[in-house]
């Protein structure tokens, strides 16, 4: 498999999303069905869904609330692992209110450079968090975070913010907010030969925002998802259910940019990580975790993408970049929440 030109120089890391608080409590499975969401899998808040911020702070104690959304959740990961200041920044967009305040100082806490958009008609968003026998289910309720405008990347210093990146990591829920957004980062990506990244994020993003992903594919570089997300992309594409095919095919689609192969990465939990370059698929084995060190879930393959996108900023090579990738993975789910150690002893 290729890999890339070893260099001396990390380069910058970018990400765009949706900023939410995350509110978390372990749950009884009762509270899945209550509000009807599948174990395991993330969704939109919609009016059934509303109440569930509320019951989790008043009958779930402890709660706890902890900066993240999926891309922020990278970004952060990966800037832990850079072990380098100033090496990653962020884009979203915030209600003008305290929790949006509180993202700030825990994202700028993790050293990364955030430059929010903030709006006052709606409030900073959140996700709720069930976890469940170690499990996690997320209802976010985007608020603030879909407000975010393409005329804030129009802006001089937000233009040169991005400009000095060299990798670009968003999250699939941002599909929904703002496609011309992913757009303009894809396109000067690009045009300056940088790397640029996706995740599928989700199979109902899969499923029903076909033709915002189809518009942002050409753009990507690298394409990460889990084994449900391959499995409905698959299934949609009509490609079957392997998916070493599905990564391959995938990984095959056009490109704007013939500067680097399309790299396809799909983990599978405690399963092999499937990796799709060249035309060639290598499977990486996890090294098993015992289930008694297993708390959380949640954040394991945000983790993951941070994990690798700290090697790709030093062009390492993709075994590498793979190896740190479940290196913070398993940190992880050992902890609470997407939270790490105050110090990164990767090697």
């Amino acid at each position: 498999m290729a890999s890339f030109a070893a260099s001396a120089e990390t380069k910058v890391l970018l990400g765009m999303g949706n900023p939410l608080l995350d509110i978390s409590a372990e749950v009884p499975a009762s509270m899945l069905t209550k509000y009807d969401v599948q174990a395991g899998n993330a969704c939109l808040a919609e009016e059934k869904h509303l109440p569930v911020y509320k019951d989790l702070v008043d009958n779930f104690q402890p709660v706890q609330y902890i900066a993240g959304g999926a891309t922020l959740n990278s970004i952060r990961v990966a800037q832990w692992m850079a072990k380098e200041e100033g090496k990653t920044g962020y884009f979203g967009c915030v209600g003008s209110d305290e929790y949006g305040n509180t993202m700030e100082e825990c994202a700028r806490a993790d050293g990364v450079n955030v430059m929010f958009q903030k709006v006052t008609e709606e409030p900073t968003g959140t996700c709720a968090v069930l976890v469940v026998d170690a499990e996690r289910s997320l209802i976010a309720n985007l608020a603030a975070a879909n407000k975010f405008t393409p005329d804030h990347l129009g802006k001089d210093e937000s233009k040169a913010f991005y400009e000095s990146a060299g990798v670009y990591y968003i999250a699939g829920f941002f599909l929904t907010v703002s496609v011309d957004s992913i757009v303009t980062i894809g396109k000067h990506a690009a045009e300056n030969g940088k790397y640029f990244c996706m995740n599928l994020s989700a199979p109902f993003l899969v499923q029903f925002f076909k033709e915002q992903m189809a518009t942002c594919m050409p753009y990507c570089d690298f394409i990460f998802g889990n084994e449900s997300e391959a499995a409905a992309y698959g299934k949609e594409k009509e490609w079957g259910e392997d998916l070493a095919v599905v990564a391959m095919k995938l990984a095959a689609e056009p490109k704007a940019s013939g500067t680097y192969p399309r790299t396809v990465v799909f983990t599978q939990g405690s399963e092999k990580t499937i990796v799709c370059q060249n035309g060639t698929v290598v499977e990486f084995p996890v090294d098993p975790l015992p289930r008694e060190n297993l708390v959380d879930t949640n954040g394991a393959g945000d983790a993951f993408v941070g994990g690798f996108l700290s090697q790709l900023m030093r062009n390492a090579p993709i075994a590498e970049c793979v190896r740190a990738g479940h290196y913070a993975a398993r940190v992880i789910i050992q902890r609470s929440g997407c939270t790490f150690p105050a110090e990164c002893d990767y090697q």
